[in-house]
């Protein structure tokens, strides 16, 4: 439908134009689609009359999200196509258009003339359009797409590494949002280098203080002059903090720029009381970059960043002076959502990411691709961290793939570098070579050499080159350069299935085999997978800042929301997530934000009881208790249960309560018996009703084609309750100017685009998007035996004049500040004390030994095979009080080796290890000693199969030092020791 430009609208227009001498346009509404290839679809006179209207970000594809396994995307040859005018105040000036992204391959033509070609399918990219338009009349602009899997560029015939059918789900066309700029003709550059060949603004901070709220603001800026004679300007900067109030301003002297030519100018100036950037605490300034000419302004530019100080030593990462240990969620970047895939407003990308930073996440790595600007800015919004990829796959490359990769990550540093999220460049997801990563360590220090941020990649533990590493899985740790977990926790589970007690009584491990493997190895139930990722969680924590020289600086568990990508089992999506989909929380968002609320230590107790307490008379079950306390009690009706077995740390389990209707408690204490947090879980009624709530932008639900309201239904008792057993089938009526997307549930299809779903645990959660004409929306919802329920939605006009507005989906939403400014002081309390070792002997390799305690992981200590030479001892710096042995031996994850450990000669413990995901700890009775010895004992060592280090693929992950088996039955094989007092 064509949106009627109004009086007001064009007015409006013309007034900015004139009044800012620089203009960004939102270009995303009046788009047309053709889901086919028309070789006369270029030419401005192309009939219409078949195309659908859309309004952009829009994925022509977007139906198969969920609906399909990822490998089925739909794929081929679309065209979108955008009629637009210029308003009379813009004719005579630079035109730019920025696309945020399409997905594969964009050949972009005005009015019939081709404009350029893009093709990496990650990145935005945009074109000078000045000299291909009509000034005073109706302009066309079509965009051919190509989303084909196998897509060559075309200038290498190479395919891009990153177009994978395993994780980069396809959403093709234009998916993400696109602009117009329009500047005078002396101007500050765009940040989009692959095509202009600019580097835009640059905003950083240097001398920062914390304690005394203190910085020196850097603006910098990359000015063309296009004029055919030389501009003389001036620099002047503004910055306002978050409530829009002026901090300071602060200028250079003048410049002059010949015709043609580019100058990069800067200025900089000492700002007090200042707001640092935190996690959790999204506090943004908005920095005002101008070119004034005889005083007045010709070019003025806004840039929102923040302003924090990292550090990355000593094994650990540093936020404004204090260590943080990495928490949080290894999240594909599309994170999507049924039936509309990554197109979402950026509210709706607020919530999502707000939701993880609820589950006391900081960090989010986004995995393979760059994320798209509207998931970069919203972390700067909520105070999420981000690892930000540039392009890869599995492995490193060479010759024409990796110049893909490395263009790539030039272009995404220069395009994100000023949002203040960013804390980690990955340069691959799986190890590059040394030559490789000084590659990409140039690109950093050329483009954001003050941004304070580490480059690195997966794996690289032994790097002189990198700033940070870690594997997929394991446990890692240094004294050196941060390591931490790129993926790990990565068993799967529906949100429907509760338990093996609840309908429709899931056992955990039930499923189909995938590849041969049984579905025992990962298929769960919310109980077994909220406990799993407790046991994955406190393998890291052992291993925390403060408990010795090497520590482990953390992990992100894959995933956050479940992914339309690769995945095993009855389901064609991944259901690793905390969330589900439709980011209903799972129990193990629960656990997460119980174990991980703090910056290293605990900060804020909590409780999480795992499940519900619905259940049928007779039933006895364990239940589970998810706490930060010493002990934790369950108390039943106001009974006590006494209190549970401790283990992993967080989880308490109270076995064979047998259930009765009513409030389930646990509280849990400190080791001096006072109360820290409770949590409970009361008995709802029988089902009584259909309930709905609406979610959508703080200021309105806007009638822009492209906003989307999330509605929650919900089945309750009488009481409003929700009934947590509940699977009733909900049917939905929708009248208004709306589409339906509707949401995702088990069945066929998953139930995408269907006015029909059930609930499962007794809630879901629909989307529904706005027109382009404003107007009352009712949703409807009824089941049967139940009370139904309606909501009115009414959405708000935008202003559209020819194609063009000033109205940003993001315009009105807030940073958020719940967690408040980063505490000053240590975020770790000590617990032990690593022992130096200053030299070893063995029975065996004796050139070797030093590599069993050298902080590298990528070197150890092997004896010959033979019983006699099963030994290493240690000699330590001084006599310790030594009480701690821990190990990281080869096989870790699946042999279990026999041994003993003796101080000065004399044995203090004698046992069998188990496997685990790197490091073994090892606690004795205390004793001093200035030498310890570790020896193999003379039973077998045993090999345990274990499906923990599977990959989906079916490939085995790996398992230690990648050397040849030493011959013979007793091997000892050792890549770290260490040995600690306790404090």
């Amino acid at each position: 439908m064509k949106i009627c430009l109004s009086l007001v609208a064009y007015l409006v227009l013309v007034y900015t134009a004139t009044a800012q001498n620089r203009a960004k346009y939102n270009f995303n509404p009046g788009w047309k689609l053709l889901e086919t290839d028309a070789a006369d679809a270029r030419q401005k006179d192309f009939d219409e009359s078949g195309m659908k209207a859309v309004t952009l970000p829009h994925a022509w594809n977007e139906d198969d999200a969920f609906r399909l396994a990822i490998d089925k995307h739909r794929t081929g040859v679309v065209w979108y196509r955008k009629h637009f005018r210029l308003p009379p105040a813009d004719r005579g000036k630079k035109v730019f258009i920025e696309f945020e992204g399409v997905r594969q391959a964009a050949t972009v033509y005005i009015n019939g003339r081709y404009v350029g070609l893009h093709e990496n399918g990650v990145m935005a990219f945009g074109f000078d359009i000045t000299e291909f338009l009509d000034p005073a009349g109706d302009n066309v602009i079509a965009v051919r797409v190509d989303n084909d899997w196998g897509y060559r560029e075309q200038a290498t015939d190479t395919k891009f590494q990153w177009a994978d059918r395993n994780f980069n789900a396809n959403y093709g066309g234009i998916p993400k949002n696109v602009w117009l700029h329009v500047t005078e003709k002396l101007y500050q550059t765009l940040p989009l280098y692959s095509f202009l060949q600019t580097t835009g603004t640059y905003i950083y901070a240097t001398a920062l203080d914390i304690p005394a709220k203190s910085a020196v603001v850097v603006a910098e800026s990359e000015v063309k002059n296009e004029w055919d004679t030389p501009r003389t300007f001036t620099f002047e900067v503004a910055v306002l903090d978050a409530d829009g109030k002026p901090v300071k301003t602060f200028g250079n002297d003048a410049f002059t720029v010949h015709p043609g030519g580019t100058h990069r100018v800067s200025a900089q100036a000492k700002l007090e009381g200042l707001n640092f950037w935190s996690w959790g605490y999204g506090y943004l300034y908005t920095v005002i970059t101008r070119l004034r000419v005889d005083g007045e302004i010709v070019d003025e530019l806004y840039t929102k960043t923040g302003f924090r100080k990292t550090d990355f030593r000593e094994g650990m990462v540093y936020l404004n002076d204090r260590v943080l240990m990495m928490k949080g969620y290894a999240q594909r970047t599309s994170n999507e959502w049924p039936a509309v895939g990554m197109s979402v407003p950026p509210w709706l990308s607020d919530f999502s990411n707000r939701l993880m930073v609820e589950s006391n996440a900081n960090l989010v790595r986004w995995m393979h691709v760059t994320p798209w600007k509207q998931d970069v800015e919203s972390c700067d919004r909520v105070g999420l961290l981000q690892a930000m990829p540039a392009g890869d796959a599995e492995h490193d490359v060479e010759g024409p793939r990796w110049e893909q990769r490395k263009q790539l990550m030039r272009d995404a540093i220069i395009y994100n570098r000023n949002s203040p999220s960013i804390v980690f460049y990955e340069s691959g997801n799986k190890g590059i070579s040394e030559q490789h990563m000084r590659e990409m360590k140039a690109i950093r220090d050329t483009y954001d050499p003050h941004g304070g941020r580490a480059i690195g990649s997966r794996e690289m533990l032994d790097s002189e080159v990198a700033e940070y590493g870690g594997e997929m899985l394991y446990i890692n740790k240094s004294a050196r350069i941060p390591l931490w977990a790129m993926e790990y926790s990565r068993d799967e589970g529906l949100r429907k299935y509760w338990d093996e007690f609840s309908p429709p009584y899931h056992k955990d491990g039930d499923g189909p085999p995938y590849r041969g493997e049984s579905a025992a190895a990962y298929n769960r139930n919310q109980d077994s997978h909220a406990i799993e990722n407790v046991i994955r969680w406190n393998e890291f924590w052992r291993q925390r800042p403060g408990r010795g020289r090497r520590v482990s600086s953390g992990g992100v568990n894959i995933i956050f929301s479940d992914s339309n990508t690769h995945f095993r089992g009855a389901e064609n999506y991944r259901r690793s997530g905390e969330v589900d989909p439709m980011r209903i929380p799972k129990d193990g968002f629960f656990a997460h934000q119980v174990m991980w609320n703090g910056w290293v230590d605990v900060d804020e107790h909590g409780a999480h009881i795992i499940g519900h307490w619905n259940y049928e008379p007779g039933v006895t079950k364990p239940v589970h208790v998810v706490a930060t306390g010493e002990r934790t009690e369950l108390l039943l009706n106001g009974k006590s249960l006494g209190f549970g077995e401790r283990s992993e740390n967080f989880l308490f389990t109270f076995k064979d309560v047998n259930w009765e209707p009513g409030v389930i408690k646990a509280v849990t204490y400190d080791a001096e018996g006072r109360t820290l947090a409770t949590a409970e879980i009361r008995t709802a009624g029988e089902p009584a009703a259909v309930r709905l709530t609406a979610r959508h932008h703080p200021e309105g639900f806007r009638a822009d084609g492209a906003d989307l309201a999330l509605i929650t239904v919900e089945v309750v008792d009488a009481h409003g309750n929700r009934c947590p057993t509940a699977l009733n089938t909900i049917e939905f009526e929708l009248d208004g100017p709306a589409e339906w997307r509707g949401g995702i549930a088990q069945g066929p299809d998953n139930y995408i685009l269907s006015k029909q779903l059930p609930v499962e645990c007794g809630v879901n959660r629909v989307l529904v998007r706005s027109s382009p004409v404003a107007g009352t929306i009712t949703v409807k919802a009824r089941s049967e035996g139940l009370a139904p329920h309606e909501i009115t939605l009414n959405t708000t006009s935008v202003e559209v004049s020819h194609g063009l507005s000033l109205y940003k989906p993001a315009d009105g939403l807030r940073p958020v500040f719940t967690r408040g400014p980063a505490p000053m002081g240590e975020s770790f309390t000590p617990t032990r004390k690593s022992a130096v070792i200053v030299g070893a002997t063995a029975g065996a390799n004796a050139v070797e030994v030093q590599s069993s305690y050298d902080d590298n992981e990528r070197t150890g200590w092997s004896n010959d095979g033979n019983l006699q030479t099963a030994w290493i001892t240690y000699e330590l710096a001084e006599e310790t009080s030594i009480s701690v042995v821990e190990l990281k031996l080869n096989n870790f994850r699946t042999r279990s080796y026999p041994i003993q450990i003796l101080v000065d000669g004399e044995e203090v413990f004698r046992g069998n290890t188990p496997p685990n995901l790197g490091y073994v700890t090892l606690p004795f009775n205390e004793k001093r000693g200035r030498s310890v010895t570790i020896r193999l004992l003379p039973e077998r060592v045993r090999l345990r199969e274990t499906s923990v280090g599977t990959e989906v693929s079916g490939k085995k992950l790996g398992d230690g030092l990648a050397h040849a088996d030493i011959k013979g039955k007793y091997v000892l094989s050792i890549i770290e020791a260490e040995i600690y007092e306790i404090l």
